[in-house]
């Protein structure tokens, strides 16, 4: 069992916190096979209330489980209970961990954000549901504080625990 977790650093203007919408969010990873080294090319997406069997002989149940395409391989990722976190104001221009996964046989090696985030704005503004940050950036204005909101430069990477 290896515990990987994403973490993200993005630039936030007049957001007080960016989170996922909850056990339907949908986290879109890339993954390398690690018995083979094959790279995955589609996206792949890991959600908590998507259970697949679990490999034969083991009394588990994972978000994921996917087959490599050259060596065949069963592999699978699970998203641990309660590591899913929001990336806040005060993380700002650092890197935070936002959700941690066990990956057996795999390991995650692409993210992309998507659609499914709750952006809640700072001052007791909005806040903004299903928000897609599939282009890299969020803008928006919040009519509650007559301010311009806005996400930008997301970047992600992966750190074993």
């Amino acid at each position: 069992m290896v515990k990987i977790s994403l973490q993200i650093k993005a630039t936030l203007e007049n957001i007080e916190e960016l989170k996922p919408s909850g056990p339907e969010f949908r986290w879109y990873l890339k993954f390398t096979c690690n018995s083979c080294g094959e790279v995955s090319q589609k996206w792949n997406y890991v959600s908590s209330d998507n259970y697949t069997p679990s490999i034969p002989n083991r009394n588990s149940v994972h978000h994921l489980t996917i087959k490599c395409k050259l060596c065949s391989r069963e592999n699978s990722t699970t998203i641990i209970e309660n590591s899913i976190k929001s990336y806040t104001a005060e993380d700002l221009g650092k890197f935070k961990e936002i959700v941690t996964f066990d990956c057996r046989g795999i390991t995650p090696n692409d993210f992309s954000p998507r659609e499914g985030w709750i952006v809640k704005t700072s001052d007791g503004g909005k806040e903004f549901r299903d928000v897609d940050l599939s282009e890299g950036e969020w803008v928006e204005y919040c009519d509650k504080t007559n301010k311009a909101v806005g996400i930008y430069e997301i970047e992600s990477n992966f750190e074993r625990i």
